[in-house]
Parts: C-alpha cells; sequence; structure tokens
C-alpha cells in the first residue's frame, strides 16, 4: 500500500465518523452525552458493542494467538465461558441497575454499602479502564507508526496525540448518543474487512480447488479447541472456561463502558435482547478471528513472511507485496474501526464515571425532579450548564491521560496485547466482582471503610502468587513456583474477586434482626 492510499483511507473514515458525530450531537445535553437520553434502540446496541467488545486487540492479537502450539484454539474455550457470563449479566446485573435507576453502575455501591465502597468501585473501574483502553490503543499506534509515520519521520508520541485528538472531537458533544452510532458503523466496517480477509486469503491460497478451508484449517496444526490434558497448564479447559465467566462478568457487567451503553436503551428487556443477542454473535465472531489466524500463518509460511512477534502477523500479510492492495485497505478499515469503537466508548465512559463518581455533577433534588421527565441533568438551570463546562473539561483531562499511559507502556512492555490485557483484568477487576456479588448474594453488613483496604489487600496477594507461581517473573527458569508446575491462566481474576469476597465475609458481622 502506498502512503497516498493509507491516508485517504484514514481521511475518508474520519468525515464520516465526524458527520455522525455532526448529526446525533445537536442540541446535545449531558442527558444525551451520559446515557443517550435512554432511547437508543436495542438492536443498533448491540450490534455496536460487538465491536467495542473485541476492539483492535482481538484483531491483532487474537490471530497472532494461533500460532503458539500451547495455544492453537484454546482461546474459544474462554469465549464460550464469556457466553455463561453474558447471560449473569443480562440477568442478575442489569436488573439491579434499571431498578435503581443510575447513571454510573458503581451508584449501586454507595447504597448497598456506603461512600468509600463506591469511591474504590469508581476508582479501579478508572484504573482498569484507562489501562484497557492504552493497551488496544498502543497496539494500534505500533501498527500506523510502522506502515505510514515513520516514513515520515514523525515520533510515535504525536501518533498517539493525533489518534487521542481524532476520538476527541467526534465524541465531546454527543458522547454516548453519538458512540452508539459511530460503533455501529465501526462494527460493520471491522466484520467485513474480517469476512472479506479470509475470502481473499482463501482464494489466494487455491483451497477452493483443494481441500476447503475447513479441511485445511483442521488439518493445519492450528486448531485444537480442547484442551484437558494437563490442568497445570495455563490453557486448561476448566482455567479458560471458568475465566472467561469472571472476564465477561468484570469486564463487561462492573464496567462502567460497556454498561453505560446499555442503560441508554429504553428498559431492561431490550437491555437484555441486547445483551444476549450479542453474545452469540460474538461467539461466532470470536471463531471467525481464529480461523483467520490459521489461514495467516499458513499464507506466511507459503510465502516466507517474517513478523516480529504475534500481534504482527496481521499486518505482515496484509501489507506484504503478494496480498494486493485489497486485502491492505480490508485490513485498514478493520483496524480502525476496530480500535476506535472500543477507544472512543472508553473515553466517554471515563468521563462520565469521573464527572458523576468523583465530581458528583449530577444534581441531587433537580435531578429527581427532572428524571420523571427523562432528564437526569437539569441542562436549563446555572447548576445544568456548570456541570456540562465541567463535563468537557475532564473529556479533555482523561484524553490527555490516556496519552501519557500509551506512551508509558510502549517503553515498559513488550508482552502480546492480549496476554497484557488478561492479566490486567485478573488483578484490577478481581476485586469489583468480590464487592458486587458479597452485596448480591448476602445481606452481611460490614463496616464501609474497610472495604478499601480488602481490595488492595485482594490485589496484593493475587500479585504475589502470580509473581512466584511457575514460570512467571518471580521465578527462574527451569525452577517450579510457591505451587510447583502450576500456571495461571484467565482463572486468575477467579482467585481475586475468592480471595476479596471471603475477606469481606470475615469482615462482615451478622444482619440485625428486624424487631
Amino acid at each position: 500500500m502506498t502512503n497516498t492510499l493509507i491516508v485517504t483511507v484514514l481521511v475518508a473514515y474520519f468525515l464520516v465518523l465526524l458527520t455522525i458525530s455532526y448529526l446525533t450531537a445537536r442540541k446535545a445535553t449531558n442527558d444525551s452525552f451520559f446515557i443517550g437520553e435512554r432511547k437508543s434502540p436495542w438492536y443498533i446496541v448491540s450490534f455496536g458493542m460487538i465491536g467495542a467488545s473485541l476492539s483492535g486487540v482481538t484483531f491483532l492479537s487474537v490471530p497472532g494467538w494461533v500460532g503458539d502450539q500451547s495455544n492453537q484454539f484454546s482461546y474459544m474455550q474462554a469465549v464460550l465461558g464469556y457466553l455463561v457470563g453474558y447471560f449473569i449479566v443480562a440477568y442478575v446485573l442489569l436488573p439491579i441497575y434499571y431498578r435503581l435507576n443510575i447513571i454510573s453502575i458503581y451508584e449501586y455501591l454507595k447504597q448497598r454499602f456506603g461512600f468509600w465502597s463506591y469511591k474504590t468501585g469508581a476508582f479501579f473501574f478508572l484504573g482498569s479502564r484507562i489501562i484497557g483502553a492504552s493497551v488496544r490503543l498502543l497496539l494500534v499506534a505500533n501498527i500506523l507508526q510502522s506502515i505510514l509515520f515513520d516514513a515520515w519521520g514523525i515520533p510515535f508520541e504525536v501518533t498517539v496525540i493525533i489518534s487521542v485528538l481524532l476520538i476527541w472531537i467526534y465524541t465531546s458533544r454527543g458522547g454516548i448518543k453519538t458512540i452508539v452510532w459511530t460503533d455501529t458503523l465501526q462494527t460493520a466496517f471491522m466484520l467485513i474487512s474480517v469476512f472479506l480477509t479470509v475470502w481473499f486469503i482463501s482464494d489466494a491460497l487455491d483451497l477452493s480447488s483443494q481441500k476447503g478451508l475447513v479441511k485445511t484449517v483442521s488439518e493445519s496444526g492450528y486448531s485444537k479447541v480442547f484442551f484437558f490434558d494437563d490442568i497445570m497448564s495455563k490453557n486448561h479447559f476448566l482455567k479458560h472456561f471458568l475465566g472467561g465467566i469472571f472476564i465477561t462478568i468484570g469486564m463487561t457487567g462492573l464496567d462502567q463502558d460497556m454498561m453505560q451503553k446499555n442503560l441508554s436503551c429504553k428498559n431492561v428487556k431490550d437491555a437484555q435482547k441486547n445483551m444476549i443477542s450479542m453474545a452469540v454473535v460474538l461467539v461466532l465472531v470470536n471463531l471467525i478471528f481464529l480461523v483467520l489466524g490459521a489461514l495467516l500463518y499458513i499464507y506466511a509460511e507459503v510465502n516466507g513472511i517474517k513478523f516480529d512477534k504475534p500481534d504482527l502477523l496481521f499486518s505482515a500479510v496484509a501489507l506484504s507485496d503478494g496480498a494486493g492492495q485489497v486485502i491492505g485497505v480490508l485490513f485498514l478499515l478493520g483496524l480502525i474501526a476496530a480500535a476506535y469503537s472500543s477507544a472512543d466508548s472508553a473515553l466517554t465512559s471515563l468521563t462520565t464515571s469521573f464527572s458523576i463518581d468523583f465530581l458528583n455533577i449530577k444534581q441531587e433534588k433537580p435531578g429527581l425532579d427532572s428524571l420523571e421527565n427523562g432528564n437526569l441533568l437539569n441542562e436549563t438551570s446555572s447548576l445544568g450548564r456548570n456541570t456540562e463546562t465541567t463535563r468537557k473539561i475532564v473529556h479533555v483531562v482523561m484524553s490527555a491521560v490516556i496519552i501519557l499511559v500509551v506512551i508509558l507502556l510502549k517503553y515498559t512492555t513488550s508482552d502480546s496485547a492480549i496476554g497484557l490485557l488478561m492479566k490486567f483484568a485478573g488483578f484490577t477487576y478481581g476485586p469489583l466482582i468480590g464487592i458486587f456479588f458479597f452485596g448480591i448474594l448476602s445481606k452481611r453488613p460490614i463496616q464501609d471503610v474497610f472495604i478499601p483496604f480488602v481490595c488492595l489487600f485482594s490485589i496484593g496477594l493475587t500479585v504475589l502468587l502470580w509473581y512466584y507461581s511457575y514460570g512467571a517473573p518471580g521465578v527462574e527458569e527451569g525452577c517450579v513456583g510457591i505451587f510447583g508446575t502450576y500456571k495461571f491462566g484467565f482463572e486468575l481474576i477467579i482467585l481475586n474477586a475468592l480471595i476479596t469476597f471471603i475477606a469481606m465475609l470475615v469482615m462482615s458481622g451478622r444482619k440485625k434482626q428486624q424487631a
């Protein structure tokens, strides 16, 4: 691909996003920004959330995951766990959020436990989502840097600033009201890109006249799905499946980013239809990504294409001389769509959480009156005008924070993006699961002020146990860890949540009997 073609695709893509932003952000208010005035069609939200759930990490890292013989299609084990997790989110968490009529899902913690648990939940979300969004943007920024900006002599830091600035421009006014529609477009681009790439790579390998796509992939040595033989291995079925359930509960059901879109639906029934339909489609889409990974490895072997690490496999094949411009354009469109459909909603949800949970810009008494009329914030009052200004400032600050974290990660980590993301999820979302489900499953009271310390203890103990486990940084190569040769995988988040839950149970008292 020529630089001119790459720039043309990028400019055309963002002009479309800006057009959607202009049309959806007219007369936008805080109510529009935070919950889309609760008027978002569930099927539009569902389709758009597919792209946000997948992100650039799935687009680049999942195909690369296939090449490791200890991985292959093992990621599907976690995907099946995701499916179960989405049902739990739909029928356990969503009814609670809608019944309480909240903007930030962490307001539940305030009502159940008190001030400190509320702030703790919101704080952990902010940290988790900032890191998650930064990992996703880092992956995409690296690709854009290598295929375009390096040739122009533009530093990586400038590439990141440009990327985040573009997101800020089209989300700054409409917020979630805009994102519901831009994510729909971006999901369409991403799925079309993946399906057509599979088609063209299959054609380039002449699979239609030979063994066929399914038989080629199944016999490739990349397609093993289920791993039951070694419970000590990080890819054992139970670790992936159970870990997948908890990851979905944490990264979707207890994540303001994902839940903010669900809460923009008209009612809980629509939100549940959105969640379940998205879950079913995601199973198929993730399978297609793994099939694509197998095809890319086969194509790279046949054509002698080299790449530095698995995350760069897709770009190395798509931008190679033999692939042709069509595959190159499809890759670029899919990459941008996958990256920005996740990053734009992350930026909006970070703004929402910090504004509502820490700056408390939601009105107290006026908000209650306006809530009955469908508006959570009274924009006509002086307080309404002040809160809108505050929200805009927070939006800028959060953009700057993401830029700084992306640059920091660039020079401090070399892990696979999906592995890095799941590791951070295990450390940061575990306490959220423990707190929420202690509140849901138990009526026992606990002193609110203890909860931040419980969470810090849980994270610290989880990090310690992981760090000195087999294959982790704290154990020398060839030596066993504190659990022998046991390797932690996706189940790390279960351990963290369980430690939090047990610690809260120990520190809680019995529910007082009413006279």
